[in-house]
């Protein structure tokens, strides 16, 4: 038998079948034929009767819900304070977030709030409420989904290496700071050259608090032909997405990660900036061959380019001087996909992209030295009352990330004179 669930995606196939049909009349600027005229009223009649049978299962789960309320009223362990088992591992209480009761009470808990939700879901629920009250941890598969969603919106982390801290509070990255001096000749009874030169040292990730409120419409998320975990998903990747995108590139590292176009010590000093041949308000093609040839080989293999579209513009119009031909030859031209003296590029609107003498505006580098730190503990307060007079709930995510670039050999800063 056909779920509730199964009858909204059968209406919303309906519904895009609809705007087929008139999508296809449109595109060939005619008028709907009468066998299309009549195919579009039975699809509208048919999704029309999947919408009241929606409506009314809907009603009826809320009923039923409000009558198992009434007739086992909730106790203090069931509404009170949350106690999680702390005497369990850690890793005993995250499987429980990872079962299929826990993802369906999870969603419930996004459509519906914590007060109109049923007994068995809220039970489901209270294995990981947070200790303060009012959040509830979301579900495994949640959460790997959304940093999925993440990873589909900023690149940055699909080049990084990124490393779940899950339960530390930060993540020690052991680096080389100065590389031991070259082995010594000698013979086998002599006596060993001990080495004063090698320097280690050790840069921490504290994963920093990263939170945005949205709010939905009740009623898209009641006619919706998605499942309203999706909705909510799909809008805190984007937000989650963007503000990680900048962070990664030009954020300043207090409270934030440390993005790739900050000069630090902590990350890529000024010793990886590259300007020679470049002008005060320009990128010059021998400007882009210094800084290409600026990186050791062992990190060509992996390295691309990150420029803003600003930036891929003035190098696209670089001209040679004696033929007047362009410099760069596009992947069309060559049967091959687009690159930078052979090495492939990333285009992001927060690259730098003013073309001031002293700037940034781009960079070159084995981002897999670029390490972010995620935790994974990613909650959610639904406001089912907040915005009731609008007939909106809100919804607050919260996270936690760092990152920083590791090994600042690994990158080469392009910068004008």
């Amino acid at each position: 038998m056909p779920t509730l669930n199964d009858k909204r995606v059968e209406r919303g196939r309906l519904i895009e079948e609809m705007r087929h049909i008139l999508d296809a009349a449109e595109k060939e600027k005619r008028a709907l034929t009468s066998e299309e005229d009549e195919r579009w009223n039975r699809l509208d009649n048919d999704q029309d009767a999947l919408g009241k049978t929606i409506e009314k299962e809907e009603r009826q789960q809320d009923l039923d819900a409000e009558m198992q309320r009434a007739v086992h009223p909730p106790g203090p362990e069931l509404f009170g304070p949350p106690k999680p088992d702390l005497t369990r591992p850690a890793d005993a209480r995250s499987e429980q977030r990872a079962t299929p009761e826990y993802a369906r009470a999870f969603n419930s808990f996004i459509t519906r709030g914590l007060n109109r939700i049923d007994p068995v879901e809220m039970r489901a629920l209270q294995s990981d409420v947070d200790s303060a009250g009012g959040y509830i941890v979301a579900p495994e598969q949640f959460v790997n989904q959304l940093l999925k969603g993440m990873d589909d919106l900023v690149f940055m982390r699909k080049l990084a290496t990124i490393i779940p801290v899950p339960t530390a509070t930060s993540l020690g990255v052991p680096t080389l700071e100065s590389d031991p001096s070259d082995a010594n000749w000698t013979s086998e009874v002599a006596s060993v050259t001990e080495d004063s030169s090698m320097g280690l040292g050790k840069r921490s990730l504290f994963p920093h608090p990263l939170s945005k409120l949205i709010k939905m419409s009740n009623e898209l998320m009641r006619i919706a032909t998605i499942p309203a975990e999706q909705l909510v998903r799909n809008r805190l990747a984007y937000k989650f997405g963007i503000s990680q995108e900048k962070a990664f590139l030009t954020g300043n590292g207090l409270g934030q990660p440390l993005g790739v176009f900050i000069p630090s010590a902590n990350g890529i000093s000024t010793n990886r900036d590259v300007n020679t041949d470049n002008t005060s308000t320009a990128v010059t093609a021998d400007g882009l061959i210094n800084a290409k040839y600026a990186l050791k080989f062992q990190y060509m293999t992996k390295a691309v380019w990150l420029f803003h579209r600003d930036t891929i513009k003035m190098i696209r119009k670089l001209k040679s001087t004696t033929s007047g031909d362009y410099v760069w030859r596009a992947g069309l031209a060559t049967d091959r996909p687009d690159t930078i003296l052979d090495l492939p590029y990333y285009v992001s609107e927060y690259c730098p992209n003013t073309f001031t003498t002293g700037l940034y505006v781009g960079i070159l580098g084995d981002f897999s030295f670029y390490w972010i730190a995620d935790s994974l503990d990613f909650s959610i307060q639904v406001l089912d009352q907040l915005y009731a007079a609008n007939n909106q709930t809100g919804y607050i995510g919260r996270m936690k990330t760092d990152g920083a670039p590791v090994l600042e050999e690994a990158f080469v800063r392009v910068k004008l004179a």
